[in-house]
């Protein structure tokens, strides 16, 4: 476990060094117990944007290799500390990291929603240390 802490400083260190401003994962509000407007779908949904950091926000390697072809494809990569993701769990009560990248509605990044269209996560020593949104 004591190898696994370190490679976990180390990612944030080198997303706090490399990386921008903090950016905002929109979840959906808590539901409100007992509100007949919402259990019909009648009341506007709300959301809740939580800042995340460190990050690095960067273009993807799809889209470069696109890029070399030719072709345009607007992807980007966000390289999320796994310390932030997994502070952001216990706080909201989920088990699995995965779990709340399904929940989220999209990243505020700059003003702009950008929609989670996958993850995945890094591990060293069985724990994940970084996770990147495509």
């Amino acid at each position: 476990m004591h190898g696994a802490a370190q490679v976990i400083r180390a990612a944030d260190v080198l997303l706090r060094v490399g990386g921008g401003p903090a950016v905002m994962l929109r979840m959906p509000g808590p539901a409100s117990a007992g509100d007949t407007t919402e259990q019909l779908g009648l009341a506007m949904p709300e959301f809740q944007d939580i800042a995340l950091a460190p990050v690095v926000f960067r273009k993807s390697r799809q889209a470069e290799t696109a890029e070399a072809a030719g072709t345009k494809t607007a992807r980007w990569e966000l390289m999320v500390s796994a310390t932030a993701v997994n502070a952001l769990m216990g706080s909201m009560g989920f088990s699995v990291a995965g779990a709340v990248f399904a929940a989220a509605f999209g990243v505020l990044i700059d003003g702009v929603l950008m929609e989670i269209v996958s993850a995945t996560e890094s591990e060293a020593f069985g724990q994940a240390y970084v996770y990147g949104w495509f």
